[in-house]
Formats: C-alpha cells, structure tokens, sequence
C-alpha cells in the first residue's frame, strides 16, 4: 500500500494504534486537528494521552530548534548531516534512517544513518529513477509505501531490492531536500515491519528534510566562500611576489643604468647582482677569461668547469639562460653575452636557491647591459685604435727630412705620445690571426713604451721608445704568443734619422727572409739577420745583384739560354751536404743525371765550384739569390 502526504488518512483500529504506541513510545494516536475540535478532544482522550503528546511535540520542536541551531553555527556537512538523521530516527521511532544525496550521474548515494544498518545497504546505489527515492525526486513530495516490496508501483531496481530483503526493510518513507525547486537528495526512515506513516511523522521528517537541505545549501556557500576567500587570498599572494619580483627587477634596473651612465665595468655589474640575487657571480669575455667575479660571504667561488663549459655551450647555441645543477647541489645559472651574432663572453650565476624565472630575466637583462658596454668599450677603443693607427700612418708616410706638422704632434702629445722619442719600429705576424687581431694586442701594449700602434700596408706596426729594442722584440713576441695562442714574428729595427718608413720596409722584409729561413716563431731585430741585409735592405739592392751577377752569373745566363735550372741544382747539391743520393731523391732524377749536372755546372763555373773558398761564395750566393726570389719574384724563368 503506497501513500503521498496528500493522500487521506483513514481511522485506524485500536491494535493499531496500540503497535505504534509500543513502537514510538508515544501510546496511541487519536484522530487529531482535522476532524474534531480540542472541546471534543478534551473529552474522549485520555489526560494521559494529552500529557504524552504535549511531551512528544516538545521533544519534536526541541529537536528542532536544536537542529536549527547548530546549522546557524555553519558546522561541517559530515557532522550536521548525521545529526539530524539521528534525531529524526529517535523522533519518528522508526528502526532505522537514511540521508541520500544526488551526485553527478543522478545516482542516489548514502551520506549519512541511524540505526542498525548494514555496511552492504550503507554503499549502495540506487539509479536514477528507481524505487521510492525515485518516485520522490521525480514528484517533489514526500511518499511513503506500508510495504515496500509488495509496492507494484514503484519502478524496482533487482540489486536494491536484494539488499532489502537482506536487510528485512518492509515500511519506508521517504522526503525531498530541496533546495528552491531542485531535488538535492532525499531523507529516509524505514521500519522493518509493515505499517503506515502519519501525517506528523511526515510532516515532521520534512522538517528535518528541510534542516538538511538548509545544511546542505549552506555548506555549499560557506564552501564556495573558502574557495573565493582562498583564491583571493592566492591572488594577493601572487600580486605581492609579483610586486616584489617588479620591484626587484625595478632596483636591478636601476642598478644597471646607473653602472651604464657613471662609466662602470663588468665588475660594477657583477657586484649589482649579488647585491640583489645573493650569489656568485662570474663574468668572462670572449676568450672565456675571467674579466670579474663577485661572491658574497655565504658562498664559495668554486664551480664545476666541465658544468660550466657545457652550459656555456648551450647557452651560445640558444642564446638564452641555462641552468644546471653541480655535485654540491649548487645551482649554477649561465647566460650568453651576445651582440648581433657575435659571442662576447658569459654571465655566470651560482648559489643553493632554485633560479626563478624572474631571476632568469635579470640575469639575461644583465648579460644585455654588460654586451652593451663590451660594445661601448671596444667602440672607445676602436677609436682610439683607428686615431691611432692614423698617426701611426702620417708618421710612416711623413719624409723623414720635413719636421712633423704641429697638428699631428699635438694629437699624439694627447694621447701621451712624443713623436720625436718614437725610435724603434715593430713588425710582426702570426698565420692565422688577422693584421687588426695583433693590432689589437700591440695597441693594448703600446702605453708601456708610450708608443702607437696601427695597420700600414696591410701589416700590424708599432712605434715605439726603448732603449733595448732586442729586449722588446722579445718581450712582445711573448706576450703575443700567449695572446695569440699561435707562432708569431716579431722583428724591431732602429730608427736612424726620422726615416720611419725604411724601418718599416727593414723590418717586413726581415720577416719574410726569417720565414724563407725557417724561423717561424721568434722576437729578433734586424741587426740579428745583418748578413741578409743584402737581401731586406731595398738600399743594398745594388750590392746584392752585383754579388749574384759575379759569383752566378754565368751560370744564370747558361740557365737562360737553355732552359735549365742548375741553379737549382746546385741549391740542392749544398743544401744535402754534397751527398749525391740525398741530392737526386731531392731532385727526383737519377744518380747518374745529378752527376752530368754537376759536371756541366763546373764547366761553367769552373772545376773549382766545390773547393772551400769557391764554394763558400756560391753558395753564399745562391742562398741570397733564393730569398731575393722569394722577396722580389723570380729573376728569369728556368726549369
């Protein structure tokens, strides 16, 4: 027998009322309210009864108020919720209750009980409209069935219905939470006997419905509440990192412009970034040569190089900041200095703290400002070098018997250069590195000897004052080879009467014959290699041809005449020491043919070519012949 709230109650028999009254504890019921006035009440119930129902609706609106109150004091949903289950089961007296609520798939879930109960009914499911939750969800109202498996009515659910039977449930009520017009869940008190429900039972489990949706609802708010208080609270957190982060990078900014406008140097900048970042720093140039580091007392300057180098690498190849972590746990943070493709050296940062991304922009918002002034200083001294290099080139091109032009000694006087002391000019070369390289260098050297450096004719120059130009030659020669990182040249020659131009010619012409002689790593003067003056000295070059026409020329000429190369030959010949068979592998021709050769060479030269005196001579000459070759280009075509 099923009922909704709307339904009409019929009168009851007295074993009835007298099972109910057993059950609640409450006596029997009597028709109330709807068909009979208190005057008739008054005089067919029993004082007793009246009593007893006076002190049951003071228990219901105890509870109640109770209820009521601990929703005002905005408690957790899992404590308020079982709270009034429990009241409303020892209220309404039935052998057990229920709360179920919706969840996403519509499914009726149990959240909360009272009474004996299984754990197997406690997790059950019941789908969406299925059995009397269903009819209550879909109605809205209340319902209630005497007898719940003999409910025809009511659409069944086979799993539900076994666990009602294990459970023994018969009678069951059931009533809406609603939340305005929607259906959160649905409030159940169950008998494990048939009987019916009454009107105050139900009225009275609506209230606790009610209760509970209230409960619900606030929970709801007070937990969208948290969320919207806990995100504002995460939100002001990030506002005020952020600020912070802003203000960090403001002072780190300002820091930076202030090291840019006041003229300051990687090391004001090192300094900046460990006054804010609290780490070591290290900054190095193109070469990968530390040019400063920072370090604040917390922190050792030691750094894994092989880390180093590998971040550098990616750095480079990326041209942003990388990060890695060294055995120590450190964090080591590097950043390439780069400037229109060019590699300008490196921002290194290490300490234990993690790099954050706003770190990150510091550090590369550093490395711009120290590639801005790398920029700036080899502008500066680009400049510097090009003036330089000018006076260096007026000098040079100047006739040594006209006085030097007010002008050009007071640019040098400037630049602490007295043009008058300039004696000892320098000449040097390195394979492989160009003439502005080593002008590089030298200009860095050129303030120890108040010199000037520059580029003429292609070839890396330095005018110098000293005293010692052989003590020079060498001194540079060394500073250039570790510089450089390859053999290199350095010739010095004195200047004699302000004819600057024929040391230059002295001097570049001496490192080519050094080179014909195989000296390809050394600091010398001119005065070292005096026997080939004959040869670099434009000035000798009269001697030297008459020397090489007497003692060669009729061999020379023979050459000429029959297209041969006994020159060459005979090169060979005292080149290997008058060894034949070294002198044939040289010349690649037989033994025999090297001996027709040297007779024929004899024949012309005379039979006494390879004495002693003679051969000293010719082969003094051919050597000077061969290195004015390689100087001046090959006198004749010969084979």
């Amino acid at each position: 027998m099923a009922r909704t709230d709307s339904d009409e109650q019929g009168a009851r028999d007295p074993g009835d009322q007298g099972r109910h009254a057993d059950r609640g504890g409450r006596g029997g019921r009597a028709e109330r309210g709807e068909h009979a006035d208190r005057g008739e009440r008054g005089d067919h119930a029993d004082r007793g009864e009246l009593a007893a129902y006076r002190l049951r609706r003071e228990r219901e609106l105890s509870s109640l108020y109770a209820t009521a109150r601990s929703l005002a004091v905005l408690g957790e949903v899992d404590v308020v919720l079982p709270s009034i289950v429990r009241e409303a089961h020892e209220l309404i007296g039935s052998d057990f209750a229920y709360l179920s609520l919706l969840d996403a798939d519509g499914n009726l879930t149990l959240r909360a009980t009272a009474g004996t109960i299984s754990p197997e009914f406690s997790s059950a499911r019941m789908p969406p409209g299925a059995g009397l939750g269903g009819r209550v969800i879909e109605t809205t109202a209340p319902y209630w069935v005497s007898d719940y498996r003999a409910a025809d009515a009511l659409d069944h659910s086979s799993a539900f219905d076994l666990l009602v039977s294990s459970e023994g449930l018969v009678a069951l009520l059931g009533v809406p939470l609603l939340v305005g017009d929607r259906v959160i869940g649905v409030l159940f008190a169950a008998d494990r006997t048939e009987r019916p429900f009454e009107k105050d039972e139900v009225a009275l489990l609506s209230a606790f419905a009610d209760h509970a949706a209230i409960a619900l609802h606030n929970a709801r708010l007070y937990e969208e509440s948290r969320v919207a208080l806990r995100r504002l609270r995460d939100a002001y957190r990030v506002i005020e990192d952020q600020v912070a982060t802003m203000e960090l990078a403001a002072a780190v900014h300002e820091a930076l412009t202030h090291v840019v406008l006041t003229g300051g140097g990687p090391g004001d900048i090192a300094q900046s970034l460990v006054d804010h970042l609290q780490g070591a720093v290290t900054i190095r140039d193109r070469d990968d040569k530390v040019v400063a580091t920072r370090c604040p007392d917390a922190v050792t300057p030691g750094v894994d190089p092989s880390l180093e180098r590998e971040l550098l690498e990616e750095a480079r190849r990326t041209g942003r900041c990388v990060h890695g972590e060294s055995d120590d746990g450190t964090v080591l943070s590097v950043a390439a200095i780069q400037a229109g493709g060019s590699h300008l050296g490196s921002l290194s940062l290490r300490r234990r703290a993690a790099t954050e991304s706003a770190d990150v922009r510091m550090l590369e918002r550093s490395a711009q400002i120290t590639g801005l002034l790398v920029l700036m200083r080899d502008a500066r001294v680009e400049a510097e070098e090009r003036v330089r290099g000018e006076l260096l080139m007026e000098l040079l091109s100047h006739p040594p018997l006209h006085p030097v032009h007010p002008a050009l000694r007071d640019r040098a006087l400037a630049r602490g250069v007295d043009v008058d002391r300039l004696d000892v000019l320098v000449a040097a070369d390195c394979p492989g590195r160009s003439a502005a390289d080593i002008v590089r260098e030298l200009h860095a050297a050129s303030s120890e000897w108040s010199g000037l450096a520059g580029e003429y004719l292609g070839r890396a120059t330095l005018l110098l004052h000293t005293d010692d130009p052989e003590t020079v030659a060498e001194t540079l020669h060394h500073r250039l080879r570790r510089r450089l990182g390859a053999p290199t040249l350095v010739v010095a020659d004195r200047v004699t009467g302000h004819d600057r131009a024929r040391s230059f010619t002295l001097a570049q012409r001496c490192l080519d014959v050094m080179r014909c002689l195989g000296d390809t790593d050394r600091g010398s003067t001119t005065r070292r290699y005096a026997m080939y003056a004959l040869v670099f000295d434009p000035g000798r070059a009269h001697e030297l041809e008459g020397f090489v026409t007497d003692t060669l020329g009729p061999l020379l000429d023979y050459d000429r005449r029959r297209s041969t190369d006994l020159v060459t030959t005979t090169a060979a010949w005292f080149t290997h020491s008058g060894n034949l068979s070294r002198t044939a592998r040289a010349l690649h021709v037989h033994t025999n043919t090297l001996l027709k050769r040297l007779d024929r060479i004899g024949a012309v030269l005379g039979e006494d070519w390879r004495s002693a005196d003679s051969g000293l001579r010719v082969h003094l000459a051919v050597r000077l012949h061969q290195l004015r070759g390689v100087l001046d280009g090959p006198v004749g075509e010969g084979r």
